[in-house]
């Protein structure tokens, strides 16, 4: 009996045994990591098939390769010719249904744009610009339009911009106010194509998007167009559009705020020319005021000495003419918060030879006591320099120096060598830097030629990154100078001044008016150590904006 049991135990022990290695083989994991997904859907069926002819269903069911979601449908998806009722679309898991609620007419291409609406449910990867035509005739319509778009700023091609076509005699009624029921998305180097196209007169824009909802509706957004309609008759393609912000139609405060100092700063939703504030309440604090411009005038910073109002209304002025007013509040208590800063012109701790430094306070200095001020050179004080405060900024100040090279300097300002407007005193700070060698920079010719002499050019020198050093307006075959500059890669933009005020200027989009154009020189300048480097720079004829 006792061996029997013993039997029993041995085999139900070796059952489990058996039982476990099996689990364990079963419950093997994959290996984990791996690269990442980033392949889109891919549609494998549709019924009725894509193209069909002779269009007769009441709805449209596809499947696809993986699992699907659905996002910002009503955003995204578009239907051309548009219907009074929307279809309705639902996806579960590989499967999107779309069901009609209106007739379909007659002798009719339909094109369903599914924009970015498409994405699978585990990486998120858009299925762009997939498409899905027919035609409830025997004719499915086929013409197309193709081009490009440009950044005409800076000259490069921008991808994921939405193209977008108005037929002419809805173009009024639905720019800026609908989204429109036939566009595309442009790929990774800026190409669009709009197929499957009606014979039809149309307006064509790109919209580069603050929000995704294919209406321009922001000053902030960058847009493109062509002055002139497509009258479409067959394929047309080589069509450039060129996006710009648009100059909007009427200035206004985009922002105004009290920032944690006590700064009043407005943003502007354009750049002005000779931009101006006055303070018009309360009595007797204009004269007190301290105001300053962004570089692009379309900033503006305002420090006041007495902060006791509870409000305060502040009148702007473009050329002298008025151009706004504005109120903002102020509770008389409030407290603000002030520590004194400052930069310097200085790049990398090294002074550019034959320069003064440039010192800028973040508020506006009342008094300074030279005596809490201290040069040193190699940690021997200096007695001989001068700090100047500029008359043209209330922020900035010039030190000048007999400045050498292979010497370690160091400014200090200790407690209370700058009091603000509002009696702030800075704490100690210091800062320490050397003369740059003379070596390390070079000067640089460029001999322009242009294409006629009755015309405006702008020449601007950019660095790789395309921030502006300098601009120097021609009209005519000249030689520009550029001297003293780091050793580094250089660009050469060119702006076609039309109407000669010497810079940029933006068009409008409401009134067909095109920015000017901008020439971007092919070639990086690189400037190599203690050289004279000569550039010929040739600017081509005006391109023909449309």
């Amino acid at each position: 009996m006792l061996n029997k049991k013993l039997a029993n135990f041995h085999n139900f022990s070796l059952l489990i045994i058996v039982a476990l290695f099996i689990y364990g083989c079963a419950a093997q994991q994959p290996p984990q990591g791996g690269p990442r997904d980033v392949t889109p859907p891919t549609l494998v069926k549709a019924v009725p098939a894509n193209k069909t002819r002779n269009f007769a269903a009441k709805e449209i069911n596809m499947e696809f390769d993986e699992f699907i979601k659905l996002t910002n449908q009503y955003q995204e998806i578009s239907m051309s010719p548009t219907m009074e009722k929307q279809p309705e679309y639902s996806s579960n898991k590989r499967k999107l249904r779309i069901q009609f609620k209106d007739t379909l007419q007659k002798n009719t291409t339909y094109v369903i744009n599914f924009g970015k609406a498409i994405q699978d449910v585990n990486e998120s990867n858009v299925m762009k610009n997939f498409t899905y035509v027919f035609s409830t005739g025997p004719h499915i319509d086929s013409l197309s339009i193709s081009g490009t778009v440009t950044n005409t700023v800076t000259q490069e091609k921008e991808k994921d911009v939405t193209v977008m076509l108005f037929p002419v005699k809805q173009d009024s009624l639905l720019f800026g106010k609908k989204k429109p029921s036939i566009f595309t998305t442009t790929d990774s180097v800026g190409n669009f194509s709009l197929n499957n196209l009606h014979e039809n007169e149309y307006r064509i824009y790109a919209l580069k998007e603050a929000s995704p909802n294919k209406i321009f509706d922001n000053d902030q957004e960058l847009i493109g167009f062509l002055k002139k309609s497509i009258n479409l008759k067959s394929d047309t393609s080589n069509v450039k559009l060129n996006l710009f912000k648009s100059d909007p139609d009427k200035f206004r405060i985009a922002e105004k705020r009290f920032d944690i100092d006590g700064k009043m700063l407005f943003v502007f939703n354009k750049g002005l020319l000779k931009p101006s504030i006055k303070i018009i309440y309360p009595d007797g604090i204009d004269n007190q005021k301290y105001a300053s411009f962004s570089k692009t005038k379309d900033t503006a910073s305002v420090y006041v000495k007495n902060m006791s109002f509870d409000s305060i209304r502040v009148a702007f002025f473009d050329n002298s003419k008025p151009i706004d007013t504005v109120y903002i509040l102020k509770q008389k208590k409030e407290s603000f918060t002030r520590v004194i800063s400052f930069k310097y012109d200085i790049s990398n701790d090294k002074l550019k030879p034959g320069t003064d430094l440039i010192i800028t306070p973040n508020l506006p200095t009342e008094t300074v006591d030279n005596s809490q001020i201290t040069l040193n050179e190699d940690s021997v004080a200096v007695n001989d320099f001068t700090l100047q405060k500029d008359t043209g900024n209330v922020k900035t100040f010039t030190l000048k120096n007999r400045w050498r090279e292979n010497v370690k300097y160091e400014l200090i300002f200790n407690d209370g060598a700058f009091t603000d407007i509002y009696g702030d005193k800075n704490k100690r700070v210091s800062k320490k830097f050397t003369l740059d060698k003379i070596e390390n920079y070079s000067n640089l010719t460029v001999k322009v030629t242009v294409p006629d002499t009755s015309k405006a050019y702008v020449v601007e020198l950019l660095t790789a990154d395309k921030v502006v050093l300098q601009s120097t307006p021609i009209t005519k075959n000249t030689a520009i100078s550029y001297k003293n500059y780091l050793t580094a890669k250089y660009m050469i933009r060119v702006i076609y001044d039309e109407n000669r005020n010497g810079k940029w200027d933006s068009g409008n989009v409401k009134q067909k008016h095109q920015p000017e154009n901008i020439w971007l020189y092919e070639k990086q300048i690189s400037l190599r150590p203690n050289w004279e480097a000569e550039e010929p720079v040739t600017i081509p004829k005006e391109p023909i904006t449309y």
